[in-house]
């Protein structure tokens, strides 16, 4: 095992371990009640840059691929998702136009450059099938400033009107973009009860004001 994939498994147990549950439970709701309306029951998905596999676990799909390059990722969502450990932009291990939905959360920020950047969307718009979404969730530094700096694994700052701008270079057709979408991080310690959670997802007029992550949806045409 490489000294790159010590320091990730260090990195997510740092942020993750203390509260898997309530993480687990939150997507849950974020699943059910907001993500599974872009996400068809029949469709085949990638979680890119899957994590612990929270998304993987929660959504209902027909087949779901979890990337990461992190192996304990592989051992969070067995019997769930076909697991992929590699780096993200390398070629993918799969046919061009397999994938319906590429489904990515607090991810891209932690590529160490652009161009790794540009590499993981071209790849998501070769695998991609026509009409087929992906979706990005992100800190959108617009709104963090400073913040977005104490993970020390950031290194590309990103707002929503670049990651727009990312996807359209890429060969995507944007369909939405929401500028503040969620608050900045589950990695602060601050566990809000999880009716609160729901609440907030239907109560949309909240999220310009509390939200400090952008939500993109582009389709391949």
């Amino acid at each position: 095992m490489d000294d790159k994939t010590n320091v990730l498994q260090k990195e997510y147990k740092k942020r993750f371990e203390s509260n898997c549950a309530y993480r687990d439970s939150v997507w849950q709701i974020l699943c059910r009640d907001f993500l599974s309306h872009y996400v068809k029951g029949d469709s085949i998905v990638l979680d890119l840059g899957a994590g612990w596999g929270e998304f993987s676990r929660n959504i209902k799909a027909k087949k779901i691929y979890a990337m990461d390059l992190n192996p304990d990722c592989g051992d969070l969502v067995p019997g769930y998702v076909d697991f992929i450990q590699q780096d993200c932009s390398a070629r993918w291990p799969f046919d061009n136009e397999t994938l319906d939905v590429i489904f990515t959360s607090n991810f891209l920020e932690h590529l160490l450059s652009k161009v790794a950047v540009d590499a993981t969307i071209r790849e998501a718009h070769r695998c991609l099938k026509k009409g087929g979404s992906i979706i990005c969730i992100g800190p959108n530094i617009r709104y963090v400033a400073g913040q977005y700096w104490d993970f020390w694994d950031h290194y590309i700052p990103i707002t929503d009107r670049s990651m727009v701008e990312a996807l359209i270079l890429g060969g995507f057709l944007v369909k939405e973009s929401i500028p503040r979408f969620l608050p900045f991080t589950m990695s602060d310690g601050k566990n809000p009860p999880l009716i609160f959670v729901k609440a907030y997802l239907r109560m949309r007029f909240l999220w310009p004001l509390l939200g400090k992550q952008f939500f993109v949806q582009a389709i391949k045409t």
